[in-house]
């Protein structure tokens, strides 16, 4: 069980770096559009931090209260939105929208069926629409710049 809860603690980590990453971001993007695409992923991902906390703790473990390691990818949008603008932050969210992914779907298999069904049904489905949601955005900002 201790490897499970290390898994999701790890997920949880993650998702905290999306939220700070995104709140980062948010107050950098000049586009108004794309400030209220980049609110609703920073929101999806907040959700993601709430489910993730109370699954810990339902399983006996502590969740992590800190991004970590994961929190450097935040202050990677903090310090590229400030020199590039809308677009490099949008590049990087969508990056970080990647790894997240990745994440969830490589690490599946190791989890037991309890947690696997909890990862498929209650975070991927999220996941999979913020990397689209950012993934489009990217797209949309190379057309207009």
């Amino acid at each position: 069980m201790k490897s499970h809860v290390e898994q999701m603690n790890s997920f949880l980590r993650g998702e905290i770096s999306a939220v700070e990453t995104y709140r980062q971001a948010i107050d950098k993007v000049t586009d108004p559009s794309a400030r209220m695409q980049l609110e609703h992923c920073r929101r999806s991902h907040q959700q993601r931090v709430d489910l993730l906390k109370q699954r810990i703790l339902q399983v006996g473990g502590t969740p992590a209260d800190g991004s970590g390691v994961w929190g450097a990818f935040a202050k990677l949008v903090e310090g590229g939105a400030k020199v590039f603008g809308d677009k490099a932050a949008i590049d990087v969210l969508e990056e970080g929208e990647d790894h997240g992914l990745k994440d969830y779907r490589s690490h599946l298999e190791a989890l037991d069926p309890d947690e696997r069904f909890f990862v498929e049904q209650d975070l991927l489905p999220g996941q999979v629409q913020t990397h689209s949601a950012m993934s489009t955005l990217k797209h949309e900002a190379h057309i207009h710049r």
